[in-house]
């Protein structure tokens, strides 16, 4: 079959924030759910991320417009301990409860040098990096760590059980950016999957295997996503679980809640924050010091064959985006039509597998 590339349609960040808040407002967010929310996508969009960002909101919208959303959440930011805290967040929006959590969990880690806090029952949360950047930027160090589908298979199985798992940190330094650090847990992303079967090509075999465990080239087959680095990425996804589910008491394993199952429920998901202060260790300007010159140091490594330099993880993400600002966003011209009609949503994605296009 011929595929064909769809035309794109260069926008800036400030008409893409417009036409997404107006879309969710539209399906049903209040308008300070909708402007976070938008804050969020807009920045992965301009981070070159663009699986999480204006491509997931008629996703959204048709979720929200169900009554998978909790439009009139109860929320509550729960101190359990000098250190510790529950934001629950009453599956509202992932991404405003959890921006929402961050201004408590800062504070927190200010005043006692570590802070950390589970937000509890909550939709997608989106991009991690978002909310570690924002945190890097108080100074302060950040580990964050979410729930996901379960799509991977655990290390010689045949069956999905774990997410993605995410994983992410961040640094502050002496310059304009941040250290930041995002990874799913898996050797590749679905996105990147999709993208292979979207234009017929065929993947590496470490990617992902069959519906019986066997490692596959055709992205058409795909039912199950590898750990990276085999039974050490297992174990990394298993902590995740740990920490960002059954420390809060939710769903956890192959019980976390699938994106497309039921968009007439809330997700019931969880995310963890560890907020660490370096004044209370090595002093934060020395800190910031170091990590702007370790960044410095790998960026002057002689490049092997093959590359033209060296990057320290996030580097591109941070370049992209200061690039999109700039000269614009390049978004399909599909979502940008969508974006402009009175269509809410178009009914595309209720009762979807995990692995469906």
């Amino acid at each position: 079959m011929q595929i064909t590339e769809e035309k794109m349609v260069r926008v800036s960040s400030e008409k893409l924030h417009e036409l997404i808040k107006n879309k969710l407002m539209r399906a049903g967010l209040k308008e300070e759910q909708a402007q976070e929310t938008a804050n969020h996508l807009v920045f992965a969009d301009l981070s070159g991320i663009h699986s999480h960002g204006a491509v997931r909101v008629e996703y959204y919208a048709e979720r929200i417009n169900k009554g998978g959303i909790n439009l009139e959440p109860k929320l509550e930011f729960e101190q359990t301990g000098p250190s510790t805290a529950i934001f629950h967040g009453d599956n509202t929006q992932g991404h405003y409860a959890a921006n929402l959590a961050l201004e408590p969990a800062i504070k927190m880690a200010k005043e006692s040098g570590v802070a950390v806090v589970g937000l509890s029952r909550v939709g997608h949360t989106g991009m991690l990096s978002y909310y570690v950047k924002k945190i890097a930027e108080q100074n302060l160090i950040a580990i964050s760590m979410c729930q996901s589908d379960p799509m991977v298979v655990p290390f010689g199985g045949a069956e999905t059980y774990y997410g993605t798992n995410p994983i992410a940190f961040g640094a502050p330094s002496n310059g304009a950016d941040p250290l930041i650090i995002d990874m799913a847990t898996t050797v590749q992303a679905w996105g990147k999957i999709l993208d292979a079967r979207s234009k017929g090509k065929s993947i590496p075999d470490t990617w992902a295997v069959d519906k019986d465990g066997a490692p596959t080239t055709d992205p058409n087959k795909v039912n199950g996503l590898l750990p990276i680095a085999g039974p050490k990425g297992y174990g990394l996804m298993m902590m995740v679980d740990i920490l960002s589910g059954v420390l809060l008491g939710l769903p956890f394993g192959k019980e976390v809640s699938s994106m497309y199952h039921n968009l007439h429920e809330g997700r019931n998901l969880g995310q963890i924050f560890i907020i660490i202060d370096p004044e209370r260790f090595v002093g934060a300007e020395l800190f910031k010091q170091y990590i702007s010159r370790s960044m410095k140091e790998l960026n002057e490594i002689k490049p092997a064959k093959g590359f033209d330099r060296v990057l320290y993880p996030g580097q591109i993400s941070q370049e992209q985006y200061v690039k999109n600002l700039k000269d614009g966003i390049d978004i399909p011209e599909s979502i940008i039509s969508y974006f402009e009609s009175d269509d809410i949503h178009y009914n595309r994605y209720e009762g979807l597998g995990a692995f469906a296009n």
